[in-house]
Order: structure tokens, then C-alpha cells, then sequence
């Protein structure tokens, strides 16, 4: 058995029965490839790879044929791999062109076919079946007007482009977690396609002075995955949190407290939402009074906790028609009575989901949860990892908004 039946689908499903074409140019972030297509493979894809004859030079096709467990495709023979795979009557679900040089690039936009890979897009392009182009070379490169106008054709074609990072002079190219990301997104369906979801996540923090703040447990890793599987689905992303996701397209917004986090939320509605999530651990108390310079370590301290703010209700009082998800979280309760608080919150607030779970155990920093999803007239049970939950509650919500 081939080492990609061990790694196949171990990191999630989003790309089970997707097969993915990866088409290798001579940039020397051809090196980072092998990773990838094992990554493609952790999310349940079948991963083939073509190469230029300058990939060659910096990657031998033995490591991609470790890599994906398929031999790979150096030259075009009276097979036709490149309409095999990405013609009309084509396996390819996508062809992911990472990296492609300035040269690849150049003759994509311009149907010039003098490399494997270049007549795989050629033929990709001409039978409509997604491209994602993964741009890596020097900045000087990178910045040259004709790229630029190359990049542009390619756009028009409707082909998708990830990265590249700028850094240290060089257009890196992405990172594997965005590259699989877009991946997933290009695949991933339609079902959130043109909407727009909003995420609180993670804990907040209150001031006691420059040093010291209040918080609590909560890792955020739930509003994450939620913004990565919204992000997925086709929509247009907004997370507002104290941490960092670092996705491309998803657009991230950092605040502390809770007074920054009701008013960053408030900022981004106005510009026009179909959902809002509220999964942030939002703190209960603030301080009255915080102190503007370090207080004495050692002096007794007393501190004047006032309320705060509920965003969810806020939210809900000013836009009572958007669809909107609340979480809560409890500790000691039974099954019943966790249920009949997510029950009353729902009918508060006039949510149309509520997220309910007892942290006592696992749910606070944990990567698996059980929750319960709470519906005005239904109530469901799931239990698993984190981005699996978030797969099921994007899911949810999808239904919701139909």
C-alpha cells in the first residue's frame, strides 16, 4: 500500500472525490510541492503532477510521483495526457499551477504551448474547468509591468491567482495553508456564494492597566474554523477577534475588549451582511475604572466590576432580519438543562441557531467539541473535531439562509 492511503483524508474531507492536477515550473519553490500535494491529499484529494522540463531541473518527478502516489506527467504522449485530464471529456477537477514563473505565466495568457504544463492550462482553459495560478519569482519580476498585465489576462480568463507573499525582494509563493484553502474554496461548492458572514471569535480582554488584563480560556479556534469553512462555501468573510488567522481572502479585524469588539461589529454590518455569528467568549464584566499606569506588584488590589455591553443583542436590535448564531457555553449541567438555556437564549435574542455546549471537560482550548444545535423547533446532537463542527454548523446555517 502506498503511503498516500495513510495520509488520505486525515485532515479533512473538503477535497474527497476531487481531483487535482498540479502543474510544476522551473521556480525553486518547486521544492515546496512534495508538501503540498501531501496536504491536498490529507483534505481527500487525488493529486497527479505535470511538470515543465526546467521543474525537472530543480525537482526530480520521482519526489512528486512519492508525493502523489501517480506517475507524473513529463512530456505529452500519444496518450493526450493533458485532454486525459483537462479536456471536455477530462478527470481533472482542477489544475493547480504552482509555482508558476513569470515565463509560465506569460505564455498561459497568450495560449503558448511549448511545455507540458502550458498545454494542460491551454486545454483547461479552453474546456472551462477551473485554473488557480500560483505565482512565485523575484520581486523585480513580480513588479514588471507585463506581469502585471499577465496576471490581468489571467483574471479575465477566470482564473484564480493565490499570493504571492512579498518578502526579502522575492514573490513568495503562498503558503500551503492558502493554497488549500483556495483550493477548497474553488471546490468546496456555491452554497454561501455572494453572501456575507460576520464572526466574532475568541476571548476578549479588559484593561486593568497597561500590564494586566481580564480574559478568559477560550482559544478562538472554533471562530476560526467557522470563517475558514464559511470562506470555503463562497462567501465573503469577516472575523473580528484578539487573535490572528492569517487566511488569504478572509478579512480579519483585531480588537481587545468588548467595547471594541461591539464596535468594530457594528462598523462592518453597516456595510451589508446576510449573518452574524457571534462565537466569541465575550466578557461579562469590565472594569470601572482601569488604572492608566502599572499598579505595584504586591500592593492588595480591589477591582469595580460594571456589566457589560450584549452584542448579540445590540446586533439583533438593530437588524432584527439578518440571520444570526449564538453560542453558549455552561459547566455542570445536565443534557436537558444546557438544552432548555440554549431554548430561552434562542427565543431572547430572536436567533435562528443557538451553539450550545458544557465546557467542563473539553470545548475551551480543546480541538474536538460536542455540542448541541438548537433550533426553534429542533434540537441535534454532534460531537468531533473542531473544523468538522464548523463543517456541520456552516452547513446549518447554508439550509437556514435558503
Amino acid at each position: 500500500m502506498h503511503s498516500t492511503h495513510w495520509i488520505k483524508g486525515n485532515n479533512g474531507k473538503s477535497l474527497s472525490g476531487k481531483t487535482i492536477v498540479i502543474g510544476v515550473t522551473g521556480s525553486i519553490a518547486a521544492v515546496r510541492i512534495v508538501e503540498l500535494a501531501r496536504e491536498l491529499i490529507r483534505n481527500g484529494a487525488d493529486v497527479y503532477a505535470v511538470m515543465s522540463e526546467a521543474a525537472t531541473r530543480i525537482l526530480h518527478p520521482d519526489a512528486l510521483h512519492y508525493a502523489t502516489g501517480n506517475p507524473v506527467v513529463t512530456d505529452i504522449t500519444g496518450r493526450v495526457e493533458h485532454v486525459s485530464f483537462c479536456g471536455l471529456e477530462g478527470n481533472a477537477d482542477l489544475l493547480l499551477i504552482a509555482p508558476a514563473t513569470a515565463n509560465t505565466i506569460g505564455k498561459i495568457a497568450y495560449g503558448i504551448d511549448d511545455t507540458p504544463v502550458t498545454t494542460f492550462a491551454t486545454t483547461a482553459i479552453g474546456s472551462n474547468r477551473p485554473v488557480l495560478v500560483v505565482p512565485a519569482m523575484h520581486q523585480s519580476m513580480y513588479d514588471h509591468p507585463a506581469v502585471t498585465d499577465n496576471l490581468d489576462k489571467l483574471k479575465k480568463y477566470n482564473i484564480g491567482i493565490v499570493g504571492p507573499l512579498i518578502e526579502e525582494g522575492v514573490a513568495k509563493i503562498a503558503s500551503n495553508d492558502d493554497i488549500v484553502l483556495a483550493v477548497e474554496r474553488t471546490l468546496g461548492g456555491d452554497t454561501l456564494k455572494g453572501k456575507r458572514v460576520l464572526i466574532t471569535s475568541g476571548a476578549t480582554a479588559e484593561t486593568i492597566d497597561p500590564i494586566r488584563i481580564l480574559t478568559n480560556r477560550a482559544s478562538g479556534k472554533t471562530g476560526m474554523e467557522l470563517a475558514r469553512e464559511a470562506y470555503r462555501k463562497g462567501a465573503d468573510v469577516t472575523i473580528v477577534h484578539r487573535g490572528f488567522l492569517g487566511a488569504e481572502g478572509i478579512n480579519e479585524v483585531y480588537v481587545e475588549s468588548v467595547a471594541e469588539m461591539l464596535d468594530a461589529c457594528m462598523d462592518e454590518l453597516r456595510k451589508g451582511y446576510d449573518v452574524f455569528i457571534s462565537a466569541a467568549a465575550i466578557s461579562d464584566y469590565t472594569l470601572e475604572s482601569p488604572s492608566s499606569s502599572k499598579i505595584k506588584s504586591g500592593d492588595e488590589l480591589n477591582l469595580k466590576l460594571r456589566s457589560t455591553s450584549k452584542i448579540l443583542a445590540a446586533v439583533k436590535s438593530e437588524y432584527p432580519d439578518m440571520l444570526a448564531v449564538g453560542f453558549k457555553a455552561e459547566t455542570g449541567v445536565t443534557s436537558e438543562e444546557l438544552i432548555a438555556i440554549a431554548s430561552f437564549m434562542l427565543e431572547s435574542y430572536g436567533l435562528d441557531l443557538v451553539v450550545a455546549n458544557d465546557v467542563a471537560e473539553k470545548g475551551m482550548g480543546t480541538d474536538d467539541n460536542s455540542i448541541f444545535l438548537v433550533e426553534s423547533n429542533s434540537t441535534s446532537c454532534y460531537s468531533g473535531s473542531k473544523r468538522e463542527l464548523a463543517t456541520t454548523i456552516i452547513g446549518k446555517i447554508a439550509d437556514l439562509i435558503k
